[in-house]
């Protein structure tokens, strides 16, 4: 950040942070209006949209906050306790509600200053507060799980009744190679964003660690040594463990944190046996002791924070029995783990546990149910003519189904196998008798999925027109991870894809932000594909079939309107990177429609999109 008193805060600023840029845009949407203050005499670096429509000076917002608020936000910095004051006049005269966060800018106390001027109610303030903290939390969790065949994932985040008490939790799931996955959730001390960006810091030091050495002992012993450097992170708690996927055996340690549930095919549960450990970065050196577990077939671990077991802030008896009774209720209902359905399993426990009362802490869960049954590879033998291709996807859709894929994962791979599968029913054997094609698919202990669509017939290869059926190799490029072709003897098109668990089933469950649209508009002289709302993952992937749809998989002019987007994610941004370079390699430029001096805009500029594509 700019520190500098000279140049007053425009916009969004880049963190060097893990997690960084989803943690900016996030604060820069939020209702609420925000400045961050550092430096010797605490000027704003950094304002969001609604701060700078107030101004993004000094004297600014000490006119939105009372020079009551600048003289706290010294005291703040220099004690590092948060300090809340109501019914602060605004220029209008009326109540506003403030709160002043310490947080550590470039190695130097800083404080984040959050108004709501607007409203004289002040639990409208604590909601807004609220969305906020569900906004940076949601942005900093994986936006997507692994998905391999011998384990179901899923996680869920709830935030605390007072947003006073909330953020900071967390959890993840690292693929390590060779079937192993590392399972973790944490804890970051201090609440509200603060403790999101510590809950972000602890999570790209892990994931560093683990890539390296992703032994349980190792990593919790790097973050201890993390967490003695960082005083936002020092006394964060943790459970990291390794999973082998297809043997079920669990290696694992914590720091701090309770030890996760264990619930098996038949009901009964139990938690795992762990050693004490203090937490991360309070006692320097202290031994890191991993244990041993075996997790059978058809059994569930369930990992979880403190607020799932938590009263009265501390953990207690009662409350570990009300989560294993909820967990057994969750996990062994009819057609909850197995079957079509994707089972949000995480999330129904989380329901569970809330009721309908309040709760004093965060929860975050993270579940992983080891399958009963290993996924059997799929093999098709038809005629290679149009009508066999209902079957094809029949039985392709019901079997990506059975791995638990998303839809937009699936749509897209059911396009991909579609291309390939017609390109052999209409061109393989033209001119003669038509003869087989075999469609199959399997998925690797690591959840890499191949598709492949072999037919004995003659390769023609494609033509440049526009209009061919060949151009269907391009929209199987831009569907899936990899394309293969192979052309001697026949034509064999194999097809891969990494698999993950996309997050759009969880996406009502989350309360943040509301799904994207994304339409296409075929009135002018060119498709134009118009995006509104918020385009987080799922939205972009709508977005990336509605552009290839629009223009024939990329053979054809399209314009891309983002004027009424309330968020653009990174996923987004690779999105309109990906069909930019398509428009390079088919001779023509994407136009995209973003108003000068809105956030989206910006986040396109400071990608290096304004280069490749045309902005307007």
């Amino acid at each position: 950040m700019n520190t500098s008193q000279e140049s007053p805060p425009s916009g969004p600023a880049p963190v060097d942070d893990a997690g960084g840029a989803a943690l900016v845009a996030a604060l820069e949407t939020a209702s609420t209006a925000i400045w961050c203050l550092a430096g010797p005499g605490l000027a704003p670096v950094w304002a969001n949209a609604r701060a700078r429509d107030l101004g993004t000076g000094t004297g600014d917002l000490a006119a939105v906050t009372g020079h009551r608020v600048a003289e706290l936000a010294g005291e703040v910095a220099r004690s590092g306790h948060a300090e809340t004051v109501h019914g602060a006049p605004d220029p209008d005269g009326r109540a506003a509600t403030v709160v002043l966060q310490p947080l550590q800018v470039h190695g130097q106390p800083g404080v984040l200053v959050l108004v709501e001027a607007d409203h004289t109610d002040c639990r409208h303030v604590a909601g807004a507060e609220g969305d906020v903290v569900d906004q940076v939390q949601h942005s900093l969790l994986p936006p997507a799980l692994p998905l391999l065949p011998d384990v179901r994932l899923s996680g869920s985040y709830h935030r605390a009744s007072s947003v006073h008490a909330a953020g900071g939790d967390w959890y993840d799931a690292v693929p390590l190679g060779r079937g192993r996955l590392a399972l973790v959730v944490g804890d970051a001390v201090g609440h509200g964003v603060p403790a999101a960006g510590a809950m972000s810091r602890l999570r790209g030091a892990m994931r560093s660690v683990a890539l390296r050495d992703p032994s349980p002992a190792a990593v919790v012993a790097a973050l201890d040594a993390f967490a003695g450097q960082m005083d936002d992170v020092e006394g964060a708690s943790v459970f990291y463990g390794v999973l082998e996927a297809a043997t079920g055996r669990l290696v694992y340690a914590a720091a701090g944190h309770p030890a996760p549930l264990l619930v098996r095919a038949d009901g009964s549960a139990e938690f795992l046996p762990l050693a004490p450990r203090p937490p991360l970065g309070t006692l320097p050196g202290a031994p890191s002791v991993a244990a041993t577990a075996q997790l059978p077939q058809g059994s569930t671990l369930v990992l979880f924070s403190d607020g799932a077991v938590a009263a009265s802030g501390a953990l207690s008896a009662e409350g570990l029995h009300r989560l294993a009774e909820v967990s057994r209720d969750a996990l062994t209902g009819p057609g909850t783990l197995e079957g079509d359905a994707p089972g949000e399993l995480a999330a129904a426990i989380v329901e569970g546990l809330l009721g309908s009362e309040e709760h004093p802490d965060d929860i975050a869960v993270l579940v992983a149910h080891r399958r009963a049954e290993t996924t059997e590879p799929l093999e098709l033998d038809l005629p290679a003519v149009p009508a066999a291709l209902p079957m094809v996807r029949r039985h392709l859709g019901a079997w990506l189904a059975r791995l638990g894929m998303g839809e937009q994962d699936r749509v897209g791979v059911m396009v991909a196998v579609g291309e390939a599968t017609a390109n052999a029913a209409e061109h393989a054997y033209r001119g003669v008798e038509p003869g087989r094609m075999q469609v199959t698919a399997a998925v690797d202990v690591d959840g890499l999925l191949t598709v492949t669509v072999r037919d004995q017939g003659r390769w023609r290869p494609p033509d440049r027109d526009p209009g061919d059926r060949g151009r269907g190799l391009l929209i199987m490029r831009q569907l899936v991870d990899g394309v293969v072709l192979q052309g001697e003897h026949g034509t064999t098109v194999t097809l891969s894809m990494r698999l993950r668990r996309s997050p759009e089933e969880d996406e009502d469950r989350r309360g943040g932000s509301s799904a994207a649209e994304v339409v296409v508009d075929r009135s002018g002289e060119c498709p134009v594909v118009r995006a509104s709302g918020a385009v987080d993952m799922v939205g972009a992937e709508q977005m990336r079939i509605r552009l290839l749809e629009a223009s024939h998989g990329g053979t054809g002019r399209v314009e891309l309107d983002l004027a009424a987007v309330t968020l653009f994610s990174s996923a987004a941004v690779r999105v309109v990177l990906a069909m930019a370079r398509i428009a390079g390699e088919e001779g023509w430029r994407l136009v995209v429609h973003a108003p000068e001096g809105g956030v989206t805009r910006h986040i396109l500029e400071i990608s290096g999109l304004d280069g490749l594509v045309e902005l307007r």
